[in-house]
This record gives C-alpha cells, structure tokens and sequence, in this order.
C-alpha cells in the first residue's frame, strides 16, 4: 500500500529523492508517466515517486499537472503527499507548491528546500549555495533555466498569491515543542534550515502536530522522512558492477564539466559528440550515424573509462552557431540532445553493452529511457550524495544505471565512481 506519494520536476531528483526510502528499506518505485493508474501500483510498493517532467513548462502547465496528480492522490487516500523541488530552486516552485496545497484542500504546506549535506541551506527565507545566496551561484547563470530570485517568498510570489510564512530554523526540541504555527487562510511554509538536525527537529514538529501530511522541499528533507513515516526496512543490496565505465553527459552545468575536465586529466577517453550528430533527429538513422555507432562500441570496447560528451569545447559556440542556422530553440536543443544519447544507448544495449553506465541530466536519463521504452525504475542506493543507482527490467534482463543531477558532486566524482565500481563492489 502506498504510504507515501512524491511528485518530481524532472527525472534525476525524483530518484535521488525516491532513493533516501529505498536505502532505508522502504520498497520504493519511480514511474515517468504523469498520467501513472494508481490502482495498478504493486501493493507492495509504500513510496511513489512520479516524474510530473514539469521543470521545464510553463507555470499554468506545471500546476494543472501537479494539481491532478495531487487530486487523484487524495482520492486515493494516500496519506502523505511530498512535492520534490530542485535543491537550486530551479522549476515552477511557486505554482507547484499552490497547485499542491489547493488540490490537497490543507490550511498549510512546509517547504523545507535546505539540503545541508550538499552545502545548500536556507537562512531568513533566503536560500543559499556554497554561502552564495543561489541567483549569485552558478544555478544564476542556467542557460536553459537561470534562478533570478534567493529570496523564497519573493519567488514564490511570482507564480503565486498564496500567503507565505517564513519559520525559524529549529535548534532544540523545546523550541520546536513551543512553537505554534497558525494560519487563518491557506498559506505555504518556508522552513529555514542550516543543518541537518534542523531539518529533524522540523520534520518532528510537523508530526507531532499533523502537519507532515503536505510537505515540499528536495532530497534534503526527503531523508528525514523515512524514519518519521516508519518506511523503514532490511535492505542489503548484493550488487556488482563492471570493470568499464562509461560516462554519458547531457547536462551543461560548471560542476559537472570541471568533473569531465578532471577525468579526462586522469585517464578518461573523452569522446565530444558533434553539432549535428545531437541536433539532427536524422543523423544516426543515415550510414554516417551507422558509422559513427560503430566507432563508438569499438571506442568503448578498447577503453576501460569513456566519456560521451555533449558540450562544446572551451571558447567554442558550435551547438549555439548549429541552432541559429536550423532555427533550433534552447528547448529544442535540450531535447533532441536527450533524444540522440538515447539511441547511442539503445544501439550500446542491442550490442551486448558490459559496462558500468552512468548519465548526468535529468533530460538525458529521461530520453535515454524512452527511447528504450522504460517507464519504472528502482532506486537501490546512494554511491555518493546526490549519486544515485538504480535498476530497470528491459525484456527479461535487468539493467543497473548511475544517474545525478548535473549540479551535484565534487571534482573528482568520476574517478571515485570508476574506481569504486572497477573493483567489483556493492554498495
């Protein structure tokens, strides 16, 4: 029975989101249709976490989704609704956390967006990265989604008129016990957190007092959840990886190219996939895509460590130049770079593919299973914060696969990865 209902933007949060339940033996599934049947859930599934695939829409489209999502929910008698935001306040927050809180017919919701073991915390109702308030963070210069706004009620504000309410951070039990929050009219809740044992105490104040029913934030707060919920169970996963690794990047963000860099410096083939060879909806259907196919298995069948990389070289305009001479929107471009990573994996697959894979983007992990036809996948366990590995069942065979979001992960992530997986090891 579903205890707990979690409603994603994007691909890549709703299973580092999903995967703080898997880890602590909560069966736990993630589904990327937003139209998912709930009468056909596994009744042994108690976490639902659905991909609503909103991050980029526009705000009227992002809350109906979420709306019916919610509403079909509460119809359902799902006990605990969870609306996941990005941890860099990219998306529809505003309309996201109201369509929420309307379809749910609640007096409040909590919005708990600090994660403090990625250095992302939330003072005065100001959100921060790495001590920058966010619109001042790299996530400020987003080419496809820029934060303009730190201050979480002033962006709620843009896509919403729902009263918001900025709550103190929690240092004691006593202080959580003698707090009252109250609100006349239907309001969203911005809980400041610096700490993880903030965020705890929060998270027992909302029980304690019946308001952990409609809450929002990201895999931060997600992980005090489990424990709360008693969604809790055995889990020792037994699984082994490949010696090879091969790396697929969709994803443009400064954190994730200093990763690439880094690798690369340290012994990864990295491989820069050509304007037209992931803009082109045709390209790997002629025989100059069925060569450079070819190239690619026989690339990552000599080398142990590959990078498939969508970004251009430093200095270099080619994808922009590319798009302005095919009229291509920023849209476009982020989905039909999806789209040409999904058939690489599908062509890598049907060819007997033995490596440990790994996809940065959420647009990227979600074109790559389309294009394999997968709608379900499940969260095993976190390989490093915000590092995910999951599988999914393509025919009869199972496949595993390491995802993150393109703004997580420090410097060195890959190597780690690839010499934590080379060895063999489980997680």
């Amino acid at each position: 029975m579903v205890t707990l209902l979690i409603i994603a933007d994007d691909f890549t949060g709703a299973l580092d989101t999903g995967v703080q339940f898997a880890a602590s033996g909560a069966n736990t599934r993630v589904v990327t249709s937003a139209d998912y049947d709930f009468c056909q859930i596994d009744p042994k599934v108690q976490v639902l976490v659905m991909d609503a695939e909103t991050r980029h829409l526009n705000p009227e489209e992002a809350y109906n989704i979420v709306y019916d999502i919610s509403k079909r929910a509460v119809a359902q008698n799902i006990p605990y609704l969870y609306k996941k935001t990005d941890s860099a306040l990219r998306g529809n927050i505003g309309s996201e956390l109201t369509a929420m809180l309307d379809a749910a017919g609640e007096k409040t919701l909590s919005f708990l967006p600090a994660f403090p073991r990625m250095n992302r915390w939330t003072k005065e109702g100001i959100h921060y990265i790495d001590e920058l308030p966010v619109h001042e963070s790299v996530f400020g210069k987003d080419p496809f989604e820029p934060v303009t706004c730190s201050y979480i009620p002033e962006m709620i504000g843009q896509q919403s008129t729902v009263k918001v309410i900025v709550q103190a951070a929690k240092d004691s039990k006593a202080e959580a016990d003698e707090d009252k929050v109250s609100a006349q009219e239907p309001a969203i809740l911005v809980w400041d957190a610096q700490t993880d044992h903030q965020l705890e105490l929060s998270g027992q104040y909302l029980y304690e007092t019946s308001q952990l029913h409609l809450t929002a934030g990201c895999a931060g707060f997600a992980s005090v959840l489990p424990k709360l919920l008693k969604l809790t169970g055995e889990n020792k996963p037994d699984i082994r990886f490949h010696s090879s690794f091969l790396m697929m990047c969709g994803s443009v963000n400064p954190i994730t190219v200093s990763q690439l860099d880094y690798a690369e410096q340290n012994g990864f083939l990295r491989i820069r996939l050509e304007p037209g060879e992931r803009l082109d909806e045709e390209f790997w259907f002629t025989p100059d895509g069925q060569k450079k196919l070819c190239e690619l298995k026989e690339a990552i069948r000599k080398n142990t460590r590959v990078i498939l990389d969508s970004n251009d070289l430093p200095g270099h305009d080619d994808t922009k130049e590319y798009a302005l001479a095919h009229g291509l929107t920023l849209d476009e471009i982020r989905v039909r770079i999806a789209k040409s990573y999904g058939h690489i994996l599908k062509a890598l697959l049907e060819n007997d593919f033995d490596s440990t894979l790994m996809i940065t983007g959420g647009d990227t992990l979600l074109g790559c299973m389309e294009q394999l036809g997968v709608k379900e996948m499940e969260p095993i366990c976190e390989l490093a914060p915000g590092t995910v590995l999951s599988r999914f069942l393509l025919g009869s065979k199972k496949y595993r696969i390491i995802s993150k979001s393109g703004g997580f992960g420090q410097e060195s992530l890959l190597i780690d990865l690839a010499q934590k997986t080379s060895g063999g090891s489980s997680c």
